[in-house]
This record gives C-alpha cells, structure tokens and sequence, in this order.
C-alpha cells in the first residue's frame, strides 16, 4: 500500500528518473520512505530514480547526534545509496525556526552538489494535523490553516497523507530499527507539547481529530484558491519580477489586502509570524513607507526588512551585504581602456561620431562624458568619508551623503554604487547622476559603461 503510494506520488510529479535528495534524519518517518525509495528503484521502470540521503546533524545532542549520523550513513549504504551529511556550527540557536531555516539550507546545498531535481522530507498525516492546530494557536490566518503542502517548490512530501501509525506498523513489518530523537520529547518545544499533550487531549473529545484537522486544511486550500483568483491581477502590479513589493502600487491597497500580501510575502522567506507580528510589519511600513531613504526593521537573524517610497525588500544579515565592493581598492583610470573592480569590467573608450549627435538618456550602466577639463588619472571606487560631488545643472558641490539624500538613494545601496571620482570629488555616480565636471554640453568625448 506505501510502496504504491509512493510511486503513484513519483509518477503525479514525474520524478520517476529523477535525482532526488531525501531529508534523512533517521527516524521512524525518513527511514520508511528510503526504505520505500530503495524497494521502487528495483522494479523495472525506475532503475533511473538516484537518491541521495542528506542528514543535517544539528550538533545539540553530543554524542547522541553522531551515534544517530552513522545509523543513517550505514542504513543508506545498505541500500546502495549516497549519503551526504553536514554538521551544524555550535553557534546554531536551538530554536524550532532556526533549525528549520538552517536545515533547509543544507537540503538547497544538497540540491546543488548533486544536481539534484527534488527533495523529499518525509511530513506525514499527523504532522499536518500538527501544523495545522499550531497555526491556529498562532493565529496566522487562512494562509496557515492550508498546513503543510504536497508541493512547495523543489520540495515535495510524498508520505503527508499517511497516518503516522502506518509509518510505524511498515517500519515493524520490516524489521527496521529507527533513531530516536530524545529531544522528540522535551516539551519546551512548542511543536512537541502539541504532539504530547495537546493532540491526546483533543482525541478524547474527538478520536478523528487528525482526520478533521486535515479535512480543514483541504477546505482552507479550497477557499483560499478563490481569493488567489483575485490576487492574481493584483499581484502583477505590485511586485517587482524579483519579487520585490512597488511601494506606490502597495498604498493604493485596502488594509485587508496589504495584511494578506503581507502575509505571502513573509511566508515566502520561509518565517512562520503569527497575525501580531504581521500587524507589527504592517504598522511598519505605513509609518514608512513615504521616507524618500528608507527604514529597516529586524524580522528574523538572518533577514531586515526595508521600506521606503519606492520599494518594500527583505535584506540579508548586515554582516552579508556590508562588505560588498567596500573592501577592494580604488582602482586608476589612466586612459582608455577596460578595467576591472570586484566582479565588474568598466569600459572607458572614445566617442565616435559617426552622425550628427543627438543628446542621449544615460542608463544606470551606460553614460556619455566629456572628459576634456579633467586630468588623469581617475578613479574607480565605492563612497568614502569626505567626498563631495558638483551635480550637473547646479552651481557649487555638495557633500555625496547629501546627494544621495536629495535622490533618494536607500542607505543600504550606497556602499554598493560604482563611482567614478577625482581625489574626494565624484565625478559620475552610476545610475544616478554626472557632475558639472564631465557633463555634455556640446558633445561627449568618451562613453563609460560598466559590464556585467
């Protein structure tokens, strides 16, 4: 019956010949389905399915973990399969979220190393009753209701509508010998509380409780399908195509609305908030959101909100972007040439008029200059203390900080714009704007563009 499940769930998703990464802890649900996996992959038709068991240690138990790493390396090997296994840093928070988030960090490297085209973690029926209860203790609305889902990107859940009890009658019928997890039942872990205490006590008002739970999550799917409807046209305005929000297009929405975009696009980052701290993000935003330079609010330990009157992103932690091109040296310009800074090339070249010339729109990347009243060499480089700019049109310099201020130029994105300057005065600001000093008036002498 599991082992047709399966393929029944391998056939739906086409992943019969596929790589396939399996998130293997080793326990009673994970062991199942590579056992199920390893029976499949010897019947005729299948002989092209590779699997991978990746184990995620998250080095909280000593001992007890490593034991646990090789009973899975061994069983996977059992069964002819590649097994790949990676210890967490002692620093990770022994938080739900935080494993969780680091867990499925490591099964997106699995899938890269391999070449993989899915994984499969091993969620079962109760576990989606689980969720779901959990959900709406936390009150996070329609959207947690749903649970867990079959399919959710690259990850797929092949066992999430058996019953955990089948999982453990396979693994006796089998004579397989699971881990166990001692922290499974430290019930200072909220998840566990509900899995001990919570779900018993509820099956004695009603015995078909997981039943129910899991029937709610279907109608919540259901119902939550005709809103999607709706959303659809809205989402194409106000999204950017790297899935950031348009600040102007999120305004023109009613508050309903905003919590429920709001709501998806936490949830898309993998951070499971309840309806207060959506209400907190959404409080957020309306306070800032017309600030021409922004304002950030923490959401998790590796994420930062940002909001101005232009853009509502999620930045990684400061630690990650704060480098960027700041820790390379400026780089001379003595000619024409192509130069690299960082991962860029920067092309400085000749103007070549081969028609009469007609002032052209500069691009973030691309603009035409007029180097002829300034002496080389020049430099490439990122802001430092101290410089000032003479912005074309204008009369007299400002300090850069200002500059940026009265563009709008969000503070997370200025140690990241490629200048061209002389000693502390810039002379072009890549995508934002030229000083008097190499401004055309008549014709340009050069065009400078930065390659990707």
């Amino acid at each position: 019956m599991l082992v047709e499940r399966v393929i029944d769930f391998l056939n739906k998703y086409d992943l019969a010949d596929k790589t396939i990464i399996v998130g293997f802890s080793g326990g009673y649900d994970s062991m199942c389905l590579l056992d199920i996996l390893s029976k499949i992959k010897n019947l005729e038709g299948y002989d092209d399915l590779k699997i991978v068991a990746a184990h995620f240690n998250h080095n909280w138990r000593g001992k007890e973990a490593l034991h646990e790493q090789e009973v899975c390396r061994l069983f996977a090997a059992s069964k002819g399969f590649e097994f790949y296994t990676k210890i967490a840093s002692p620093s990770l928070k022994k938080t739900e979220n935080d494993a969780r988030i680091a867990r499925y960090e490591f099964f997106e490297e699995c899938v890269e190393n391999f070449d993989g085209d899915a994984v499969f973690t091993a969620h079962n029926k109760d576990d989606n009753a689980e969720t779901v209860l959990y959900r709406a203790i936390k009150g996070t609305g329609l959207v947690g209701l749903k649970g867990i889902s079959e399919k959710r990107d690259i990850f797929y859940r092949p066992l999430l509508k058996t019953p955990r009890s089948e999982i453990s009658a396979y693994c006796e019928k089998y004579n397989l010998t699971p881990n166990f997890d001692s922290s499974n039942n430290d019930i200072n872990y909220r998840r566990n509380y509900i899995r001990l205490n919570i779900m018993p006590a509820l099956e004695k008002i009603n015995p078909s409780v997981i039943d129910s739970l899991n029937t709610l999550a279907e109608v919540a799917v259901s119902e939550d399908s005709i809103i999607e409807e709706y959303l659809k046209t809205i989402r194409e305005k106000i999204y950017t195509q790297d899935g950031r929000l348009i600040s102007q297009e999120y305004e023109k929405l009613s508050e309903p609305v905003k919590m429920r975009i709001l709501r998806e696009f936490i949830q898309n980052l993998d951070l499971d908030f309840d309806f207060k701290k959506i209400k907190e993000i959404y409080d957020f935003i309306e306070k800032y959101i017309e600030k021409r330079n922004g304002s950030t609010l923490s959401l998790a330990s590796a994420k930062w909100l940002y909001v101005d009157d232009k853009i509502i992103e999620t930045l990684p932690r400061k630690s990650d972007f704060d480098v960027l091109l700041t820790e390379i040296p400026p780089v001379e310009i003595n000619g024409d040439g192509l130069y690299e800074f960082g991962d860029k090339k920067i092309s400085v070249k000749k103007f070549v008029q081969s028609e009469i010339f007609v002032f052209p729109e500069s691009t973030a990347n691309f603009v035409y200059v007029d180097l002829s009243a300034v002496e080389l060499p020049l430099q490439i480089r990122v802001r430092q203390e101290g410089d000032i700019i003479n912005p074309f049109g204008m009369k007299g310099t400002m300090k850069l900080k200002k500059y940026f201020n009265s563009k709008g130029v969000s503070r997370h994105n200025r140690d990241s714009i490629i200048l061209i300057a002389k000693d502390n005065e810039v002379l072009w600001v890549s995508g934002v704007g030229l000083s008097n000093k190499i401004g055309v008036t008549e014709k340009p002498t050069h065009v400078i563009e930065i390659k990707q």
